[in-house]
């Protein structure tokens, strides 16, 4: 009880409310994201459905080259964002460690609040811990794409899906490998969130109420480009496809 009571006493009660907002819209936001999709389309919904519709259509085709470029195009964007990551990982752990020196230079920006340099060692502890987890969530997409270029490598032939006695079996693959693809969107989509998040998570060397500005405005941000951005309505648009989905 004693340690604990020490804990809270290291962060000013103003900054722990900035820290609890934090997190609590941060948390929250990825939930309501989620029921919010069920009801009306997001970003991410959209293009999973381009890519169940695009499996589908790569079942009819039996050079598929140009599907399994796209997906390892696709691949590209986690493994640029996690390699940066560690950088960022790297520059806050040294800042970590340098101690006085960061304090100093903190303290010499323009409209910052003056800390002692245990509390400013606790905000950029916190601000690593959200790049971790962002570099966690960036390596885990790439290996779920790596996987969806392995459905895609696996998919049989036109003319073995026409062959099989099963005729939901195109579909069945499909559904499969575009759900794995949407996993991975889903995750490279979690981690893209942790550094939006993270420029609010900057404002509060500043100040605790620099901080909960900054992490509503980001929030708002969030909700703009998925629930109410102009590509999302261009992605909404019916697309016809030659070959209807298999029944089932």
């Amino acid at each position: 009880m004693d340690f604990l009571m020490r804990v809270i006493r290291v962060l000013p009660l103003a900054d722990w409310l900035a820290l609890l907002t934090f997190f609590t819209g941060w948390i929250g936001y990825v939930r309501f994201a989620k029921t919010r999709a069920q009801h009306r389309p997001s970003v991410l919904a959209a293009t999973n459905r381009l890519r169940l519709d695009w499996m589908h259509e790569a079942t009819f085709r039996d050079n598929r080259i140009v599907d399994a470029a796209v997906s390892q195009s696709m691949a590209s964007s986690p493994s640029f964002f996690a390699s940066t990551t560690i950088f960022i990982i790297g520059g806050l752990i040294a800042a970590i460690g340098a101690g006085d020196k960061t304090a100093e230079m903190v303290h010499d920006l323009p409209f910052t609040t003056p800390t002692t340099t245990l509390v400013l060692d606790l905000k950029l502890l916190v601000l690593t811990g959200i790049f971790v987890h962002a570099f966690f969530r960036f390596t885990w997409s790439m290996r779920q794409y790596s996987f969806g270029a392995l459905l895609i490598g696996a998919t049989p032939s036109s003319k073995d899906f026409e062959a099989a006695a099963d005729a939901t079996l195109r579909r069945r693959h499909a559904n499969r490998a575009g759900r794995v693809l949407g996993l991975a969107a889903e995750t490279f989509n979690d981690g893209l969130r942790a550094v939006y998040l993270s420029f609010a998570a900057v404002l509060w060397f500043l100040s605790p109420l620099a901080f909960v500005v900054g992490t509503a405005l980001v929030i708002a941000v969030l909700y703009r480009r998925e629930f109410h951005s102009d590509v999302l309505a261009q992605l909404n648009e019916p697309m016809e496809s030659l070959h209807p989905p298999a029944a089932g």
